[in-house]
């Protein structure tokens, strides 16, 4: 109801009412406060437009709106945009050659060693990594980490289709490891799905026949290599020990626990003390040294003892077999005493890897003589 002072004023306003009912308009039905927030909500409308270049109706904003507020059950929806902006985040552009730098720099002070402690990684295992990083770099060059997709993931996995199905998952999972960094960098989005592209899926392979040295072979070895190099090859082939645990061991570790080489967690692969006995056979080829009580077994490093093994194979004409003393160990050791356990203790391995590549390899006839070898 409206009131006028005069009668031509009330007049005047019903036959404009009726104009504006006969041409379809609603207006008229709005109350004066209907009208000017509907004219402030199309002015904001606009500045929207202006600002974002998004254009909006007022229905359809109104409409986004309610529904909105019904699933938000009560709560406000400021509150729910700040709680979803907070986990959201800007995925930054950054050269897939220049986050390969950037992930290696930032791991380089793990492979340096605290004073009395061990580095955190291998120098070895992360010359391997970052090799594998930079040549997967150079395959999408000037491209950002953010555009790659599953199809260039299978450009790449094909440069290394004719390796063993290990070496190709070892490279599978350095993408994949540089892959969740970008993710964290936020040089990819959090759910950019490429960790389940068909040519990161991990090859089930077969175990590969172990290779190593028989009894007559150590025996020609031990007998023949120089007096420096020969305490680290009867502690690989009669103890078992890895060659990168020997190359930390001192010859403290050496004595301290009678009867046993004691392999701390700082020299382990696996950083887990353990105990390996020394048997009748390796105590007699360690006798020589027993005035040794400090320092290196082998101070010059492993680079060096891979050469001079290798120049002692050629001069007696043993072929070689990659880490063939310590998988001789396993293999003799096992055949010996038939527990997957007691080697796998003395390795330092699991007992599924012992009884998975080491089972049946040798009889224990052959296992006695390959522990019987003593000096002359």
């Amino acid at each position: 109801m409206q009131t006028f002072a005069t009668y031509p004023a009330a007049k005047a306003a019903a036959e404009r009412i009726v104009r504006e009912a006969a041409s379809g308009s609603q207006a008229a039905a709005l109350s004066a406060s209907q009208s000017r927030d509907s004219l402030a909500a199309l002015e904001r409308l606009a500045t929207l437009h202006q600002s974002t270049g998004r254009k909006f109706s007022l229905l359809g904003a109104i409409s986004e709106f309610a529904e909105v507020v019904t699933k938000l059950r009560g709560r406000s929806l400021e509150e729910a945009v700040a709680g979803y902006l907070s986990t959201v985040v800007t995925v930054k552009r950054k050269g897939i050659t220049e986050a390969v730098e950037e992930f290696i720099a930032g791991r380089q002070h793990k492979t340096v060693a605290k004073e009395g402690k061990r580095a955190q990684l291998s120098k070895t295992y992360a010359v391997h990594i970052n090799s594998w990083l930079r040549e997967f770099a150079g395959t999408f060059p000037g491209m950002a980490a953010c555009d790659l997709s599953k199809e260039h993931l299978a450009i790449y996995a094909k440069t290394f289709k004719d390796f063993t199905p290990k070496t190709r998952n070892h490279r599978r999972a350095t993408v994949k490891m540089f892959l969740k960094w970008c993710a964290r960098q936020d040089y990819l989005p959090v759910n950019h799905r490429l960790l389940e592209a068909d040519c990161l899926a991990v090859e089930v392979a077969d175990a590969a026949e172990a290779a190593f040295f028989r009894p007559a072979e150590l025996k020609k070895i031990l007998d023949n290599a120089p007096a420096n190099l020969r305490p680290v090859l009867a502690i690989a082939g009669l103890a078992g020990l890895r060659g990168e645990e020997i190359m930390r061991l001192d010859w403290a570790d050496v004595w301290r626990v009678k009867g046993h080489i004691e392999v701390t967690a700082r020299n382990a692969k696996t950083r887990q003390r353990r105990l390996v006995e020394i048997c009748p056979a390796l105590a007699a080829w360690l006798k020589p040294f027993h005035t040794n009580t400090a320092g290196k077994v082998y101070p010059r490093g492993v680079h060096a003892y891979q050469h001079a093994f290798l120049n002692l194979r050629k001069t007696l004409k043993i072929p070689d077999r990659l880490n063939g003393l310590r998988h001789a160990f396993c293999t003799y050791h096992f055949a010996l005493h038939s527990n997957e356990n007691l080697t796998a203790a003395q390795a330092g391995n699991s007992p599924a890897m012992i009884h998975a590549h080491y089972k049946g390899l040798a009889t224990k006839a052959d296992a006695e003589k390959w522990f019987a070898v003593k000096p002359k």
